[in-house]
């Protein structure tokens, strides 16, 4: 599944991941537009959620790109090898997989989805967006600036002198609950599309709550054997996995 760890080329300049990464990504939004502009033109009675559904995927795309440097501080980056896992994930899994839902409905006919019910989809996304981009930038600015305040919040550690774990703002909510933000992301975009019954659509979310839940208990054993006894003190601290006062 991986053998390198972290392969780089052309003295640096060219990092094996973050070139994955980055044409993955390039090929989704490619991919994204592609079947946003064959439902425009083979249909009179355009379905809104498709282009609601691009947009969505497109601010997903961008964002990603944008915090480009965010994401050198998660799993992806840190644990992951670069082998076939990741490079069949980055160039075929990621950019087809991802709109699997876009793929499914681009030729099914307008199911006339009510405004306030898509309004309420691209709340559910962005409250997801809010919930996994403001634990990334967190964990960013404590990693990078670690006495920093992030959105006000001054930085409240646990700590043995050596290392350190945060453990307030958003990681005092509970120990991952970025992935509860790109669940409900995943869960916005596959409602946006106006065919919730539709069990294709489900498919891209679903497969998030099977990889982050597995992920998370991965998380557990790393930074159980990174920091000890201070990774205990944390789950004390902040009981909840992913989802506060449930999981």
């Amino acid at each position: 599944l991986g053998r390198l760890k972290n392969p780089q080329f052309r003295k640096g300049h060219i990092d094996a991941k973050m070139w994955l990464y980055l044409i993955g990504a390039i090929m989704l939004q490619l991919n994204v537009l592609s079947f946003a502009a064959h439902h425009y033109m083979a249909y009179q009675d355009i379905n809104t959620g498709v282009f609601l559904c691009a947009v969505l995927l497109t601010y997903f795309v961008w964002d990603y790109l944008i915090f480009e440097k965010v994401h050198l501080y998660t799993y992806d980056f840190i644990a992951e090898r670069v082998g076939f896992k990741l490079g069949f994930g980055c160039l075929t899994f990621y950019p087809y997989f991802y709109l699997i839902g876009l793929w499914a409905v681009v030729d099914m006919p307008n199911p006339q989805t009510p405004t306030l019910l898509s309004v309420l989809f691209v709340l559910i996304f962005f409250s997801g967006w809010i919930l996994a981009r403001g634990t990334n930038m967190q964990k960013y600015y404590f990693k990078t600036q670690p006495y920093k305040s992030f959105l006000g919040i001054k930085p409240e550690v646990l700590t043995d002198g050596k290392k350190s774990i945060l453990v307030n703002g958003f990681w005092g909510l509970s120990r991952h609950v970025n992935y509860l933000g790109e669940i409900l992301m995943a869960t916005g975009i596959a409602l946006s599309l106006g065919y919730p019954g539709l069990w294709w659509v489900w498919l891209y979310p679903l497969y998030y709550v099977a990889l982050l839940f597995t992920r998370q208990m991965d998380d557990d054993k790393i930074c159980n054997a990174k920091y000890g006894s201070l990774w205990d003190s944390y789950k004390k601290k902040v009981k909840y996995r992913i989802i506060t006062y449930i999981y």
